[in-house]
């Protein structure tokens, strides 16, 4: 029975037809609930089948949002189903990365696909804005270039996105924070679109509303992403929050954490996670604004100093309740609010703080009082305890951004600088115990053991470093700085002897290398290009052999030391001269014998391809997490790092430098260290010069002398000169008065001439003319008689032509005659016919040969005619060339002066013209 049954049941679907046939009912549905049930049925497939459905309902789907998208529960249904192929099963055997990017694109390669499901975001439905925010981000994820040009082109797009930040449903708000986050890290025309719709009220909204930094959650951090996302390198945004007067909102919101802090309850433990995720994004939204060597950096730092903000974030940094990493932050925050502006790093060093170290006052006048408190002191100070003073290592990285504050401070102010060095200067001479004094730690190492803390030596090397740098007032400060009495017979220790010593005792004790690397940071950067502190450090001549020695120890711990070691031997050979205590040219033998070319070329390289060198800009230079107790891996300073490898190239070379040949170096506009073979040789230059400059002033004295008797001379030649002058006067008028008569002699022969050449062309003109009028007789004559011969030969022809024709014609007519006549007499006599008709053909030749002759001789005569004709045309050349010949003379008898008429012009012609035919009768 059972087999029956199961024999008349229908076959079973599999998965694949069972989603084409809804597929094909979606398309083909006309009622809303027929669709709305395919949708349900391609949504049970959606996670497990992705590929098959969206392959062959995808469009249908999105189609569907168009047409069904009023319809609430059918659009929810149309939206779950799409979330569902952008996040399929992990178990699903159609699961692919390739099925989003396929989804994405179907999507945002036509508008319209985007701009409905902005369409949904009106909808005040609580499903259709939360899909379509879910969905929008699925499609930026795969898509998010593409995703960002469609929403920013499609019509109130990004109006209704960011419309979604007042809905108070939470789910939609950090749905829409989340999608706005996603589509603004990286265009700057959507970060600017999203910011004039007010995007930064709602944001502070939402953070006020959410509980401010302290008790926000995780929508607040995403606030403050999307608020780092509209800033960030666009300077435009940044002038918008600072001019609609949202800086003074983060002053209030660090104000709000520090009272929260410092209230008598503080702060749940479990709320500071948040709390402190919250602040340092705050922290990093306002050093946004504040990057180095951007336009608009100063206002906003003027802008953070007017509003308060920096004052916030520098009490934050000496709370010592917050958290390292908070306190850290804004340090290195407060930091950029200074840097590289004059007015505020005069105005931050009067600020006063409360010091993070804590101290017992005295007691007062009763006897009473007595206690722990932490005292306030100048910022300057609070940061030089806290960056000098030994800690643990979790507060590496507030040490390193006080660091950080304090080289802000002095960024690019030299009298800052010099003031700061002063200091430190009087604080070390004075001779009291300065726990934050840089020198006294550099010198003195007064905390003992520097393997404990050797970051207090390395910290107080970078400072120092940062005063020296490329500060030739500082340098020459700091040469004064010395220790021992001369007068009572102590040594005299210079500053840098001091630490040249401290630098090479620690390597031989076995301090740690970043005490050591530090020293050898702050010498290179001061020996660099000073000639005068090169000399200061070979006064102890003890100080280049250490540095060999270090240089050539081989153990792979000393690389780092080696290398730079390495480096500060170059550049003290660089920078010496030939009158340092070790002349450059014994320490350029000490080096090569020593060390050799070779091997401080290798300890360099290596130096350079060191990790902590090579990769110092990828390298994290703070606290790694890391509970082993170790010291943090940071060893250089970021600014030393550029010094080194700017050069590198140079130093590398240095040796090779022939050691007769000093490096010229400007110092405050003085010129130091050049060749002294070239000095030399110029002072010898000069010695001759001035001999030569004396010999010369003689010989301009007796020059002198010379010059008064020649001017003597010269008064006595120059009256024989003009006694001489009249006399050649009186000549070359006698010569004058001779040359006229001459020229009249002169001018008479030519008239005489003259008349005798008009005579002779005259003659000349007549026989010409004569000529010409024979020519011209001769060749009417001999035209006319062959006119004449022409006209008659031509009528003869003609009568012969006429003759002929009439005999052509009679013969023809007889002929005709002939043929009638045979023809009647054809039947009867045939014989006579045909002798009648040979006959008349003899005629018929005999006429046409003599056409013939009377053509020929017509051809004949035409032939006479053409060069009778070509003798005519030779005529009238001979004629032109005469008539030429004849204005030639006359424009000769113009030019001589003589009178032409124009009836000898006429006589001319006429005479040319009989010469000419004369002329050619001859020929």
């Amino acid at each position: 029975m059972f087999r029956i049954l199961e024999s008349q049941a229908p076959a079973k679907q599999n998965a694949t037809d069972t989603i084409n046939t809804l597929s094909g009912r979606l398309q083909s549905a006309s009622l809303l609930e027929d669709r709305r049930a395919a949708i349900l049925g391609l949504r049970s497939f959606a996670k497990l089948y992705p590929a098959s459905v969206a392959s062959g309902a995808l469009r249908s789907l999105i189609s569907s949002l168009n047409k069904d998208g009023e319809d609430v529960d059918t659009a929810k249904v149309v939206l779950e189903t799409l979330l569902m192929l952008f996040n399929p099963d992990d178990s699903s055997p159609e699961a692919s990365d390739d099925i989003a990017l396929w989804l994405a694109d179907e999507f945002t390669q036509r508008q319209e696909n985007i701009t409905v499901l902005l369409d949904l975001l009106d909808k005040h439905d609580f499903y259709s804005r939360l899909y379509s925010l879910q969905l929008i981000s699925a499609i930026s994820t795969a898509r998010p270039e593409r995703t960002q040009e469609c929403v920013f082109t499609a019509p109130l797009g990004v109006s209704r996105l960011v419309a979604v930040l007042d809905d108070k449903r939470e789910a939609v708000c950090s749905e829409g924070l989340l999608l706005l986050t996603a589509l603004t890290p990286s265009s700057p025309d959507l970060q600017k679109l999203v910011a004039f719709e007010n995007a930064f009220d709602r944001i502070f909204s939402i953070i006020d509303a959410e509980g401010s930094l302290t008790h926000g959650g995780i929508v607040v951090q995403d606030c403050l992403s999307l608020l780092a996302n509209l800033l960030r390198l666009n300077i435009s945004n940044q002038s918008y929050f600072r001019e609609t007067g949202w800086v003074s909102k983060l002053g209030k919101l660090l104000n709000e954490v520090l009272l929260e802090q410092g209230s008598p309850n503080g702060v749940a433990e479990w709320v500071k996670v948040q709390r402190d995720k919250n602040v340092w994004g705050l922290l990093s939204v306002i050093r946004l604004f504040l990057p180095r060597g951007s336009v608009g950096t100063q206002v906003n730092q003027v802008s953070f100093w007017q509003h308060g903000v920096i004052f916030h974030v520098l009490e934050l940094a000496f709370t010592t309740s917050m958290a390292s990493q908070i306190r850290a932050e804004a340090l290195a925050t407060c930091g950029d609010m200074v840097r590289g502006n004059s007015s505020l790093q005069e105005g931050f060093a009067q600020r006063d703080v409360t010091s993070a170290t804590e101290v017992t006052f005295p007691p007062n006048t009763n006897g009473h009082g007595h206690g722990h408190g932490f005292p306030k002191v100048n910022v300057i100070q609070g940061l030089l305890d806290l960056a000098l003073s030994a800690s643990t290592n979790q507060a590496f990285d507030v040490r390193i951004s006080a660091c950080e504050c304090i080289k802000a401070y002095l960024y690019g102010h030299a009298p800052i600088r010099l003031h700061f060095l002063r200091r430190a200067r009087e604080g070390h001479l004075s001779g009291e115990h300065e726990d934050d004094n840089i020198l006294t730690i550099l010198i003195h190492d007064t905390k003992g053991n520097r393997s404990a803390d050797p970051y207090r030596q390395w910290i107080a090397a970078v400072i120092l470093f940062h005063i020296l740098y490329e500060n030739y007032e500082a340098k020459n400060l700091a040469m004064d700085i010395a220790e021992g009495d001369a007068t009572n017979g102590e040594e005299v220790v210079t500053c840098i002897q001091a630490l040249s010593s401290n630098l090479i005792s620690g390597t031989q004790r076995g301090d740690d290398k970043r005490a050591t690397i530090g020293y050898l940071m702050v010498i290179s950067g001061w020996l660099f290009e000073d000639p005068d502190a090169v000399n200061d450090f070979l006064g102890e001549g003890s100080n280049v052999q250490g540095l060999i020695h270090l240089v050539l120890q081989n153990s792979e711990q000393s690389t780092l030391i080696a290398g730079l070691c390495a480096f500060l031997l170059g550049i003290i050979y660089e920078f010496s001269t030939k009158d340092s205590p070790i002349s450059r040219l014994t320490l350029h033998q000490i080096l090569t014998s020593r060390l050799g070319r070779e091997q401080f070329t290798e300890k360099m390289t290596r130096l350079r391809e060191h990790p902590m060198v090579r990769d110092f800009e990828v390298l994290p230079q703070g606290m790694i997490t890391d509970h082993s107790g170790r010291l943090p891996e940071v060893y250089f300073d970021k600014t030393f790092m550029n010094f080194l490898k700017d050069n590198f190239s140079r130093i590398v070379r240095a040796i090779e430098r022939d050691p007769g040949m000093e490096v010229p170096v400007i110092a405050n506009g003085i010129q130091k260290g050049v060749s002294r073979e070239l000095v030399d040789m110029l002072k010898a230059q000069l010695d001759d010069r001035s001999q030569a400059l004396q010999k010369a002033e003689s010989d301009i004295i007796t020059v002198e002398r010379k010059l008064g008797q020649e001017q003597a001379d010269h008064r006595k030649a120059k009256e024989s000169a003009v006694i001489e002058f009249n006399r050649i006067k009186a000549i070359n008028e006698g010569l004058q008065r001779n040359h006229e008569e001459d020229l009249n002699m002169i001018q008479e022969k030519y008239r005489l001439a003259r008349l005798e050449a008009q005579q002779v062309y005259d003659r000349t003109i007549i026989s010409l003319e004569a000529d010409i009028q024979r020519l011209k007789d001769d060749n009417e004559s001999t035209a006319a008689r062959t006119r004449s011969r022409y006209e008659a030969e031509i009528d003869d022809l003609k009568s012969t032509i006429r003759k002929l024709e009439t005999e052509l014609h009679k013969s023809n007519r007889d002929h005709v005659e002939d043929l009638q006549t045979a023809h009647e007499e054809y039947s009867s006599n045939t014989n006579a016919l045909e002798s009648r008709l040979e006959r008349a053909e003899e005629k018929a030749s005999d006429a046409e040969a003599r056409m013939q002759s009377a053509l020929s001789a017509l051809d004949e005569k035409e032939k006479a005619r053409c060069s009778l004709q070509a003798e005519l045309d030779d005529l009238l050349m001979v004629l032109g060339d005469l008539e030429e010949k004849r204005t030639r003379d006359k424009e000769r008898l113009k030019s001589l002066g003589e009178h032409v008429s124009d009836a000898e012009d006429e006589g001319d012609a006429d005479g040319n013209v009989d010469a000419a035919v004369d002329g050619h009768n001859l020929d």
